[in-house]
């Protein structure tokens, strides 16, 4: 039976993998003298139950996207990442910590996602925009049936079905293309449709039952 550590040393090295990917593409179009490519940054929130489709993820996708510190999920939070219950500073420094290198949050929505209180951080983080981190597109996807889930409400106050708020919630990709255009409809987001953001909500203080 493979253990959570043995998952996240596969899920690690999916990440490097990625990286990597983009570095020797950029190499290759400098030689070819052609564009560099379009990769955004993706910061992925989920469940830690989840970590086998995040996984997934990562891997068929490999080079559409470069996934930034993977695995900040409960997992990782052994404790709580800071001592304070003023809920700027835990925003702000959720934001430093783990969204400041990314320009697009991806929310990987299984059956207990909304549960978590460490979710409902990084959503509030990756909508705030302040001089420690500037704000990221906010797109969802679920392998799963999207009629079963049930949302974390911080996404459920920016997104609608017909696309009138500002976060994107979709199935799983079926080709590059499809994920590509989605993220890059979130990275544009922040400057097209941040009037739209609603990060009014307080911060969830515990987790819920699943």
């Amino acid at each position: 039976m493979t253990t959570y550590f043995e998952k996240m040393q596969r899920l690690n090295q999916l990440v490097a993998k990625a990286e990597n990917n983009y570095v020797a593409a950029v190499r290759s179009a400098a030689l070819r003298g052609t564009p560099r490519p379009v990769r955004h940054k993706c910061f992925i929130s989920y469940h830690g139950a989840d970590i086998d489709g995040v996984t997934q993820l990562v891997d068929d996708f490999n080079d559409v996207f470069i996934p930034r510190v993977v695995g900040v999920s409960d997992s990782d939070y052994l404790k709580d990442p800071v001592n304070s219950q003023d809920e700027e500073y835990i925003k702000a420094q959720i934001g430093a910590r783990y969204l400041s290198d990314s320009t697009v949050t991806i929310l990987y929505v299984g059956k207990c996602t909304w549960a978590r209180k460490y979710v409902d951080w990084e959503l509030s983080s990756t909508l705030r925009d302040d001089s420690v981190n500037k704000r990221n597109g906010l797109l969802a996807i679920t392998s799963s049936d999207r009629s079963t889930n049930t949302l974390p409400e911080r996404f459920t106050d920016n997104w609608a079905s017909d696309g009138s708020l500002y976060a994107r919630y979709q199935y799983y990709p079926t080709s590059e293309s499809s994920l590509r255009g989605w993220i890059e409809d979130a990275f544009q987001a922040r400057t097209s449709r941040w009037h739209l953001i609603n990060n009014s909500r307080a911060l969830r203080k515990t987790d819920s039952t699943c």
